[in-house]
């Protein structure tokens, strides 16, 4: 994530991303299959898009009948979704490593996080104030690289946690974090969310006709994984142990 006026990493690669992104096996038929089964119904709740990226999934979340609010650190991406969703939905640049103080206490029914909590450099304060910004029986679902994914890739020990980089088409670079499963789970404790429902995807079977190779990995190994988490109102937000604050 980034701060200030400097381009964000999407900056200049949104095209392609978007594009990409419309028909691609991961998000096509792995990701937005998967996220959308846990949101649900969502007709007449306030979305909040948090890393809404080109708009794909307000635009699937306004067709619902839900009332969207979205926003992207990159202002390509912003652009992207204003084009796609007309100047009826609101949109905004963000970064989600700011506070949101745009948004008042308790302002949305659900917010969506689709594989961009592993871009923030401080994720639980970056969670807290999605947990601010919930109504008190709010959910929010999140979808993340699956952390024995991201040990597959880059080997090590799976218990590391660390800032990794990898070169994506036409030279993107991109940076974010990986860390084990129970490192994940804290954060979401810390910040003052329950697990209501974790899932570990499974590939849309269309996958296996329009993208064969992709379909027989994922179908044995897990890429992505996602949560339903549900704001707990009963409690102050237990904070992370001081050996945990000070790990990446």
């Amino acid at each position: 994530m980034h701060s200030g006026d400097a381009p964000a990493p999407y900056d200049g690669f949104a095209d392609t991303f978007a594009a990409e992104a419309d028909v691609s096996a991961y998000n096509t038929l792995y990701d937005r299959p998967t996220v959308l089964a846990l949101l649900g119904d969502v007709r007449g709740l306030r979305v909040l898009d948090a890393g809404c990226g080109p708009g794909l999934y307000l635009e699937q979340l306004a067709a619902r009948g839900a009332a969207v609010i979205g926003f992207d650190q990159s202002a390509d991406m912003v652009r992207h979704t204003r084009q796609r969703l007309g100047p009826g939905i609101e949109v905004r640049r963000h970064d989600l490593d700011d506070p949101l103080d745009w948004l008042a206490n308790h302002a949305v029914d659900l917010v969506l996080a689709t594989l961009v909590i592993h871009y923030v450099r401080d994720r639980v304060a970056a969670l807290r104030e999605l947990h601010r910004v919930l109504v008190p029986q709010g959910r929010l679902i999140l979808s993340t690289s699956h952390p024995t994914a991201d040990w597959r890739t880059h080997g090590g020990s799976y218990f590391d946690a660390d800032h990794v980089e990898e070169t994506w088409s036409e030279g993107m670079i991109h940076r974010y974090w990986r860390q084990p499963l129970q490192r994940w789970v804290e954060e979401f404790t810390a910040a003052g969310f329950a697990i209501e429902q974790l899932v570990e995807h499974r590939p849309d079977p269309q996958m296996a006709h329009e993208h064969a190779a992709q379909y027989a990995k994922l179908c044995r190994e897990p890429g992505f994984i996602a949560f339903r988490l549900a704001k707990t109102a009963t409690h102050a937000p237990r904070p992370l142990t001081e050996e945990r604050e000070r790990a990446p």
